[in-house]
């Protein structure tokens, strides 16, 4: 097993993603950030007790991690490699970068 490399996607990739049908989009912030401002599409698994296991089968799609800036969907997208999982993607600059790119948010989880 080599090292795990985590890949960058824009803001813009995801939301072309997400719109095609073609991503999971894996929410790794906690329930009270999701609460406050979360992303349209996005299934919720929290890195305070982050478990590669509770993503649901991707079932063809590109699993991508996404956080506030892109610090632990990095660290995410490699735990789930360390577990065996393919899922080396991530949304660059987080909810910080979908926000600037004028993408946009729901509130209430």
């Amino acid at each position: 097993m080599g090292v795990a490399v985590v890949h960058d996607l824009t803001p813009e990739d995801v939301a072309k993603g997400l719109a095609e049908g073609r991503i999971l989009l894996v929410d790794v912030r906690e329930p009270n950030e999701i609460a406050a401002e979360a992303y349209p599409d996005g299934i919720v698994v929290p890195l305070s007790s982050f478990d590669p296991k509770l993503i649901p089968d991707p079932a063809g799609k590109d699993v991508v991690f996404a956080c506030r800036s892109g610090k632990r969907s990095v660290t995410a997208s490699m735990a789930a490699q360390a577990a065996g999982l393919p899922y080396d993607k991530h949304l660059q600059g987080g909810m910080l970068g979908w926000k600037a790119a004028g993408l946009p948010t729901k509130t209430g989880g």
